[in-house]
């Protein structure tokens, strides 16, 4: 599914929140990596963002 540029936006602020408050991380994650939203980002770019976006018709 292709995702536009907000919606791209907020699945990766979604799961970087979710990250931060302690969600598992679903990647290896680089030693110079720390902050979630990077992490999110490392993520989406991966394939595994465990969200969806639904839209209306």
């Amino acid at each position: 599914m292709e995702y536009n540029r907000y919606e791209v936006a907020r699945l990766i602020g979604a799961r970087a929140l979710q990250i931060k408050m302690g969600a598992p991380v679903l990647v290896k994650v680089p030693k110079n990596v720390e902050r979630p939203l990077e992490i999110a980002e490392l993520e989406f770019s991966e394939g595994v963002l465990p969200l969806t976006v639904k839209r209306a018709a």
